[in-house]
């Protein structure tokens, strides 16, 4: 495969680990050591104007900004397809010229398999841009095995994102294992980065996390903007109401968005209403188990996107929800057939469960995510 080198570029001015590849005229760049057992990128001391340049496909690097991005003319479409993965997430971005983004991969239980195979049915040959949002096992329970497939039976995978946050579980680390197998290039993202797409017309800016977060997971949680013509979407990972705010305030009018992915799969912990005003969304959608033990979605967020009118779709009783834009709106697709009221969403939800945060029942234990003993797995953190 042609492999797409790609640098994201930070305040400093050091390269952390894994160098080779970087473009003599990128500036400066953050690659994750793909060799260390969690996501805590090592210092080298090459500089920018040392690294050789790998780069076979003429892509441009991401630049940070604190400007809006310029884009082309919407032409064709693009596509933004939330798979049912049960309490887990997985998102697949396809832009006009069909350059894949395919963030999170759903829970660890069934090591990928959904998500594969939805891909497959899709007709994806490779993944350009593999996004990590943070290291919980309903998030990256595929990733390895998605990597493992694209590597070596489709075309590759072009690079990795995520927020550096390291990581002791199982799950993380067979990431991190297959990413060093494939030599897939890993960089840590902050906020201001913009992804380099070959579709002139779609930019991808990242809004979290910005550069002093500390090492909280859901804090760090990678949040992207979606942009095309006149339409944008906002997806946050388990991002809370702190780093909402945040958010919000670094980016006043750019992140007023047509559609919204649920932060935290619909729980009262996000979307809270000072962001739902500054996003502004007329389209929501949440990926979550119909029977989660967490009550996902909250009661609170289903309350809250009624009284917005927001057209709200749920995973559990839509199933894959595809929305496409023209560049102009956007119209959505399900799988299934149900009402988009958000208080019909409320009703059909089982009472059971509430909107605790210690476990995810769909992720559930990961076996490698100890507490201490070698020998007993430990719950893994996915909410």
């Amino acid at each position: 495969m042609k492999r797409v080198t790609l640098v994201i570029l930070i305040v400093g001015l050091i390269v952390l680990g894994g160098c080779s590849g970087l473009s003599d005229d990128l500036g400066v760049g953050e690659e994750i050591d793909n060799t260390a057992t969690s996501a805590s990128p090592t210092e080298s001391s090459q500089t920018p104007s040392e690294a050789s340049s790998g780069s076979e496909t003429g892509t441009e690097s991401p630049q940070k900004t604190d400007s809006e991005p310029t884009s082309s003319e919407a032409e064709g479409t693009l596509e933004i397809h939330h798979i049912d993965v049960g309490q887990a997430d997985s998102t697949l971005i396809v832009t006009p010229n069909e350059e894949t983004i395919l963030v999170d991969t759903g829970g660890w239980r069934d090591d990928g398999e959904t998500v594969l195979q939805y891909l497959e049915a899709q007709g994806i040959t490779q993944i350009d841009h593999l996004v990590e949002t943070h290291p919980h096992a309903d998030h990256i329970g595929g990733h390895e095995a998605v990597i493992d497939y694209f590597e070596n039976e489709g075309g590759g995978i072009g690079a990795a994102y995520g927020p550096g946050v390291a990581s002791s579980s199982n799950t993380h680390e067979e990431y991190l294992d297959a990413i060093e197998r494939h030599e897939v290039d890993l960089f840590r993202v902050g906020s201001g980065d913009i992804l380099p797409f070959g579709s002139e017309s779609v930019n991808a800016t990242v809004l979290n996390p910005p550069s002093e977060s500390g090492d909280g997971t859901h804090e760090n949680s990678v949040s992207l903007l979606i942009e095309y013509g006149e339409t944008s979407y906002v997806i946050t990972g388990d991002a809370e109401s702190n780093t909402e705010q945040r958010m919000a305030q670094a980016y006043p009018e750019r992140i007023d968005s047509e559609a919204y992915q649920a932060g935290h799969h619909g729980s009262s912990t996000s979307s809270s209403s000072a962001f739902m005003n500054a996003v502004g969304p007329e389209i929501a959608v949440i990926s979550s188990a119909y029977e989660s033990q967490y009550g996902h979605p909250n009661a609170e967020t289903l309350e809250r996107f009624d009284d917005l009118g927001i057209e709200t779709y749920w995973t559990a009783v839509h199933g894959n929800v595809v929305l496409e834009s023209d560049g102009s709106e956007f119209t959505v697709t399900t799988e299934d057939e149900f009402s988009t009221d958000p208080m019909d969403i409320l009703d059909e939800k089982p009472t059971d469960g509430s909107d605790s945060h210690s476990l995810d029942p769909a992720v559930g234990i990961d076996p490698g995510l100890s507490l201490g003993s070698a020998s007993s797995p430990a719950a893994a953190p996915g909410t």
